[in-house]
């Protein structure tokens, strides 16, 4: 059930992490009103989420 729960978490974290990096980035300019967009500390703060997404996937696969 642990394995389970640390995907899913994992997974949501990948997906939106992915899209603050490519808002800051500004490669994604969507929603037009967010305050993300062309922002380059949400392209970091992104590029994080997505570590931490790929370390709970990984630590999930660890587990017995």
């Amino acid at each position: 059930m642990i394995r389970l729960i640390l995907q899913v978490f994992g997974v949501a974290l990948i997906l939106s992490g992915g899209l603050w990096t490519l808002q800051g980035l500004g490669l994604v300019m969507w929603p037009a009103e967010s305050f993300m967009l062309a922002e380059r500390q949400w392209a970091i703060y992104g590029a994080m989420t997505v570590a931490i997404g790929a370390g709970l996937i990984w630590l999930s696969r660890r587990k017995s």
